[in-house]
């Protein structure tokens, strides 16, 4: 196949210097905040050009696979119903329908179901959609959303009359996502952003009906290397304002009822000390790593300086990711040895029961439980093989009950498939956990195509859960595995700590040492095995194709980070002053060495790459556009090989990508394209 000509980007380098190190950036003209500037917007537009000429041939394919992913989804669909302040609610996906419709009825009137909010129709035309949030008053009058119609987190807040069904004269623009009702339901809480660093910054106050420039000022973020958040506490008596940076947290709580309108602070930051807080029946609980890395959980009454109880203490082996306070009980989520369990404890920390499975690869969560006073709690399960599920614990009795499965429609079976959990030895000695599925009947020993996928970052474990869309792989005879790099907390706070800072090599070591102990172990074909990352899983394949570019067939990249020096130099932009503790700060020289041995687009070489395939969007506001923009770029003008290297930026969307049911099917339907051609399997 004659590939058709690559765009090539011009070339006008800057020099960037600190420490006494120069880099030269030859596309750093590639950056334009505005995002109007003409030349940059017409090299994106070469790029989309050349990939969809390059791909053309696979268009069939990908309508194949598109319509294949879409049959699996019922056309229609029901939540499960909850019960909160007296009435029922319900989430529908109509036939067809890319957003949700939400219903409600009254406990004693089933017959009086009304539509309070349908996404599709809000969503109209749009070119993006996303209902961040909803929030019903506590008198169940009105309706609270907070939308975003761009994909960059910048979130518009509006109000419904659900007696009238009209929407109040009240719209509250560059927010953030978080709003909390007032005790009274007379006003809400909501954050505003940072106007460079889209950040929320500032907590308000604002009464139904006022002008938003009379909104009343109650908190100001003093400290850009934290991140804002809003919660109302299980007790529903106070709003918390979550303050949390990589290392340390701090937490303001605030009465509902705006008796008080002096935000009160919990605990001051210390570097080092993680930890969130709960209110309930007069008590906060306190998740803390003060005494243990794993975290604990206390409880204190609400007088200043009152002392810890100790109710769950830290474990060496046993991380307390959450919990959750019922009238019946007090429900924990934990990890053991990189899989996560329940427990019933009661509200003094006795242990009641625990909830696990036996699968080998899997993940549980607590679910959605919005009523303290309930005696039954939902939680989630899934597994690599088993579809998602809602299933349903008696506090009183212990019984367990599947409420609800994802259904998969057509001829799936979940026999069909197998899960494994194995370790490989890195490099130093250290075991790193590898979930593996892939289909019965297709398996041979070292003869299928692998593709990898991993992460590593911010101490967010890769969870290995069911996926349908990638059904189409296995199916064909993929093999697929995640490798939990270290980075995660797959296995604990120290996991993470191995590949965070100035220990990050670790994480790419690993992902490389996995790649070839599964080879070795002939879990695939050596000719024919595929890495995948997003985000900072981005990050990851871009350096690991950089140190190890032999060992894949071919690459996906999904909205990489990998401009990383020139991105943690800029405090302008929104992941940088809040993330020096997770990368490093170059203002630190050790620090600054340190990320240059590994930033990816510093590290592009004159070497043959593998085929590769870059995903981002125009308007992210995590991994800015022009980070994946320069890196193809750069590699176009170094690499020494006439493998595929296509950059697909879509120009509508952000960080996440296609909003909607469907819509995001056609990203993966791409993505599985590139892989299976370039695997030779038949389609």
């Amino acid at each position: 196949m004659t590939l058709p000509l690559a765009p090539v980007a011009t070339e006008r380098p800057v020099t960037l210097s600190a420490h006494g190190d120069d880099r030269i950036d030859p596309y750093f003209w590639l950056r334009d905040d505005q995002r109007a500037d003409p030349d940059v917007l017409a090299y994106l537009q070469a790029e989309n050009c050349y990939t969809a000429e390059i791909m053309a041939p696979l268009k069939p394919l990908m309508r194949r696979l598109y319509r294949q992913m879409r049959r699996r989804q019922p056309s229609e669909e029901s939540s499960l119903p909850w019960t909160q302040r007296g009435y029922v609610y319900q989430r529908h996906y109509d036939k067809g329908a890319e957003f949700a419709r939400y219903t409600r009825y009254p406990q004693s009137q089933p017959d009086a179901v009304t539509t309070f909010f349908d996404g599709e129709q809000r969503a109209g035309e749009a070119e993006y959609y996303e209902l961040a949030t909803y929030e019903i008053s506590p008198d169940n009058r009105y309706l609270l959303v907070s939308e975003d119609w761009l994909g960059r987190r910048e979130y518009q807040i509006q109000i419904c009359d659900l007696l009238t069904g009209t929407w109040l004269n009240d719209t509250l623009t560059h927010c953030g996502s978080d709003v909390v009702w007032d005790h009274h339901g007379h006003g809400f809480f909501y954050t505003r952003l940072h106007p460079e660093t889209l950040q929320p910054e500032e907590v308000y106050w604002h009464r139904l009906g006022d002008d938003v420039r009379a909104d009343r000022l109650l908190f100001t973020l003093q400290d850009d290397t934290f991140y804002l958040s809003l919660d109302e506490s299980r007790s529903g008596e106070l709003l918390f304002i979550n303050l949390q940076s990589t290392l340390s947290s701090e937490v303001w709580w605030l009465p509902r009822d705006m008796s008080r309108q002096e935000a009160t602070c919990f605990l001051p930051a210390q570097q080092g000390h993680e930890y969130q807080i709960d209110h309930f029946q007069q008590c906060f609980y306190v998740r803390s790593n003060k005494e243990g890395g794993n975290f604990a959980l206390y409880r204190c009454n609400i007088a200043e300086n009152a002392p810890w109880v100790s109710l769950v203490p830290a474990q060496q082996d046993v991380l307390l990711q959450q919990f959750e306070l019922f009238n019946a009980a007090l429900m924990i989520e934990e990890r053991v040895a990189g899989l996560t369990r329940l427990r019933q404890l009661t509200l003094d920390g006795d242990h009641v029961r625990a909830v696990s499975f036996d699968d080998p690869a899997y993940v549980c969560w607590l679910g959605f439980n919005p009523e303290a006073d309930s005696t039954t709690v939902r939680y989630g399960y899934s597994s690599l093989t088993t579809p998602a599920s809602t299933l349903q614990l008696d506090l009183l009795q212990g019984e367990q009950q599947l409420l609800k499965r994802q259904r998969i429609r057509g001829r799936f079976c979940s026999e069909d498939y197998q899960s494994q959990r194995v370790h490989i030895t890195a490099r130093d000695g250290v075991q790193v956990p590898v979930s593996l599925v892939w289909r019965r009947d297709c398996f041979v020993p070292g003869k299928n195509p692998l593709l990898l996928q991993g992460y590593g970052a911010y101490g967010l474990s890769e969870e290995p859960d069911f996926s349908a869309e990638r059904l189409s792989l296995l199916d064909r005879g993929f093999v697929v595995a995640i490798a939990h790099v270290r980075g995660g907390e797959e296995l604990g706070r120290h996991w993470y700590e191995q590949g965070r800072g100035r220990n990050k090599l670790n994480t790419f070591h690993d992902f490389i040492d996995v790649t070839r102990g599964l080879v070795a172990s002939q879990w695939g074909d050596p000719r024919r095995v595929f890495a995948y990352g997003g985000s900072a899983g981005g990050l990851l394949v871009a350096a690991v194709l950089n140190m190890a570019p032999e060992l894949y067939c071919g690459a996906i990249a999904v909205v990489p980070f990998v401009d990383v020096l020139t991105t943690m130099q800029d405090p302008g932009l929104p992941l940088t002053t809040g993330e020096y503790d997770e990368w490093g700060n170059p203002d630190v020289a050790e620090d600054y060495f340190y990320m240059r041995q590994y930033s990816p687009y510093d590290h592009v070489q004159a070497q043959a790459y593998p085929h590769l395939l870059v995903l981002s969007g125009l308007h992210d506001s995590q991994v800015q556009y022009w980070e994946p923009a320069k890196w193809v770029a750069r590699l176009r003008a170094n690499k020494r090989d006439d493998n595929w290297l296509l950059l697909a930026m879509d120009m509508k969307t952000g960080h996440g990508g296609k909003a909607g049911r469907y819509h995001f099917l056609h990203d993966v339907a791409l993505e599985y394209a590139f892989l299976l051609h370039l695997a030779g399997v038949a389609s």
